[in-house]
C-alpha cells in the first residue's frame, strides 16, 4: 500500500473511531468560527437595513466548517463524544460508513489503493435528532452546505431516512445509513410538515 493510501486510512480511522476523531477534529478548528459573509450581512442588516432588521444576528450553532484538505473533511454540530458528554451515552446512537467514492469505480487498480470516504451521523434522543454529521472524502465541502441547512432545521435520522437517494453520488449514503426507514413507532421528524410515510410537501404561505 503506498504512502498516501496509508496516510489517508489513517485519517479514516480517527474519524470513525469515538475519541481520536474528536480530538483530531477539536484540535484543527480550535473552536474558532469562520462566518464573516453571515456576520457582515446580518451588520449590513441592523445599520442600513429597515427596522425589521434591527435586531438581525447570527447564529453560531450548527456552522458547518471545512477544512480544504486532500480529501476535503467536512463537519457541523457536535463530535460524537460532546454529544455523550451533554446528553448522555444512554442518549447517543452513532452511525458510521467507509467505502471507495463511486467515481473511482472504473479505476484499474487494487480496491485497498482507491481513496476512500468516510462518513458520520451523531444522533440524539428517542427523536434521533441529528447533532453532529462529519466526512471526509471527495465532495465533502459541497455536502456540507446542503447538509447544514438540514442540521439547522433540526433534521431527525428520520427525515434523512425518507430523502430519497441520488445515485451514484457519495451523499446519497447519508440518507441511506442502515438501518433506515423500519417504520418504527420512534420514526419522528423534525419539519413542520413531516416529510414521513408519503406524506405532501409544505405549501408556502400565499400573501393575496
Amino acid at each position: 500500500k503506498s504512502q498516501k493510501a496509508h496516510d489517508v486510512d489513517q485519517i479514516l480511522r480517527f474519524l470513525l473511531n469515538t475519541k481520536s476523531s474528536d480530538n483530531i477534529i477539536q484540535n484543527l478548528f480550535n473552536d474558532e468560527q469562520y462566518t464573516a459573509i453571515a456576520a457582515g450581512r446580518r451588520l449590513a442588516d441592523r445599520l442600513f437595513g429597515p427596522p425589521a432588521f434591527q435586531n438581525a444576528k447570527v447564529s453560531y450553532d450548527n456552522v458547518p466548517t471545512v477544512i480544504f484538505s486532500h480529501p476535503p473533511i467536512g463537519t457541523i454540530g457536535l463530535t460524537e463524544q460532546e454529544a455523550i458528554e451533554k446528553y448522555g451515552p444512554a442518549n447517543i446512537k452513532v452511525y458510521r460508513s467507509k467505502f471507495s467514492n463511486l467515481y473511482y469505480g472504473p479505476w484499474k487498480v487494487d480496491s485497498d489503493e482507491k481513496p476512500k470516504t468516510a462518513m458520520k451521523l451523531v444522533c440524539a434522543g428517542t427523536n434521533e435528532l441529528v447533532v453532529g454529521l462529519h466526512v471526509i472524502g471527495m465532495g465533502a465541502d459541497e455536502m456540507l452546505q446542503g447538509f447544514g441547512i438540514a442540521l439547522k432545521m433540526g433534521a431527525t435520522k428520520a427525515d434523512f431516512d425518507s430523502c430519497v437517494a441520488i445515485h451514484p453520488t457519495a451523499a446519497e449514503e447519508f440518507v441511506t445509513m442502515f438501518p433506515w426507514g423500519l417504520g418504527s413507532e420512534n420514526q419522528v421528524s423534525g419539519a413542520k410538515v413531516s416529510p414521513l410515510n408519503g406524506n405532501a410537501a409544505p405549501e408556502p404561505v400565499l400573501g393575496v
